[in-house]
């Protein structure tokens, strides 16, 4: 991993949360507890996008039956559009 670094202000209270987490076995170092803090509010984003298109899949309309003859009309027209 290619690592830089990043410098943060903490109040002392968020500062010896921070170290509680460490010392309490969660991470091994305030680094590590705030990369992961990180990850997972990536992931937190990427879920609620998810979710965001799947609603607006389910608001776009009429459902399609995606059978076996859907996907082999969608892959005819991706052939078509690339020349293959």
């Amino acid at each position: 991993m290619d690592a830089t670094s990043l410098n943060i202000s903490l109040p002392k209270t968020l500062k010896q949360y921070v170290e509680s987490q460490v010392s309490g076995g969660t991470c091994s170092t305030p680094s590590e507890y705030v990369r992961e803090l990180i990850r997972e509010d990536r992931k937190r984003r990427l879920q609620e996008e998810i979710e965001m298109a799947l609603v607006a899949g389910l608001n776009s309309g009429a459902p399609l039956e995606a059978d076996p003859a859907y996907w082999a009309r969608k892959r005819k027209r991706l052939r078509d559009r690339s020349g293959q």
